[in-house]
């Protein structure tokens, strides 16, 4: 699933590509994926524009140049958006090639038709995305559903301490729960606890001061270095001949279990299910 540093990844990329450019078509082929009226969101954006792109956790945020409205989109496990002018593609989200070799597919629910031919297409390949056509005050509302984003200004270690304090799950569970933080999913609550020296099923009331600190540090030192090296599961292709994102090659425990742990080298990084996800860790240097 695509997380925060994926999604501003996508952001990026598609604000310097479909910025202010006009619809002139949309062809919804599977209306199941759209929690809006599909008829209206077809007759909304034919003819509009997107003026912006904003991201709010994991939500990307199309504004509309006309109408007042605004164009939810949920990645979710396997969504997918695929830019494509002649030759040139892009693509963010799940990261199969497969999906976007051959354009429109099986997995292609949307396709958005630019004035300059060129395309934005909407695939996912589990249907678990959705799309949605929202008013100012829903969007609003759906915001309000969200916590702090973690990398903010007001994201401190006070606001932090503030918004932990207490809790009585563990503290995967917790990195986990968008209501507090907005954005982080299971492979950056893995790779935060690790860099934080945390046992993943700590409960977060047995934090000592220098612990929550840590991992404060961690969140904000892990994400940024993410979006810098354009996330995990991003790719971008050129001439279909692709790259991964390049903090792969930075992951120390994510997809590494039984595996000589790369920090102290005596422990082996182990997995089991915690927060009822694939949890990685290393059994020594972790506690």
């Amino acid at each position: 699933m695509p997380e925060l540093p994926e999604v501003e990844t996508i952001r990026n990329d598609l604000r310097e590509k479909i910025l202010n450019k006009k619809i002139e078509k949309v062809d919804l082929r599977l209306k199941e994926i759209v929690k809006s009226s599909p008829k209206d969101l077809v007759l909304i954006l034919k003819e509009n524009s997107f003026k912006d792109i904003r991201r709010r956790g994991k939500l990307l945020v199309f504004a509309l140049a006309k109408k007042n409205k605004y164009l939810t989109i949920h990645l979710r496990m396997t969504g997918q958006l695929v830019y494509q002018k002649g030759k040139k593609t892009i693509a963010g989200g799940h990261s199969d090639n497969n999906d976007i070799i051959d354009l429109p597919n099986k997995h292609t629910h949307i396709i958005f038709y630019f004035s300059d031919k060129s395309q934005l297409f909407f695939n996912d390949l589990r249907r678990f995305g959705v799309v949605k056509i929202v008013g100012k005050k829903e969007l609003e509302d759906i915001f309000d559903n969200f916590g702090i984003e973690p990398l903010e200004k007001g994201f401190s270690l006070k606001v932090f301490q503030n918004i932990i304090r207490n809790k009585k799950r563990n503290v995967k569970a917790f990195l986990l729960d968008q209501k507090y933080i907005a954005g982080i999913g299971n492979i950056y609550a893995d790779e935060i606890l690790f860099e934080a020296k945390i046992l993943p099923s700590r409960k977060v009331v047995s934090l000592k001061a220098e612990e929550i600190k840590a991992i404060h540090k961690a969140i904000k030192k892990v994400l940024k270095k993410a979006i810098k090296y354009r996330g995990t599961t991003f790719n971008d292709y050129v001439d279909a001949s692709g790259k991964q994102g390049k903090f792969l090659r930075f992951l120390k425990v994510y997809e590494r279990e039984k595996r000589k742990c790369l920090r102290c080298e005596k422990g082996t990084i182990q997995k089991l299910k915690i927060a009822g996800r694939g949890t990685r860790y290393c059994d020594q240097c972790q506690k």
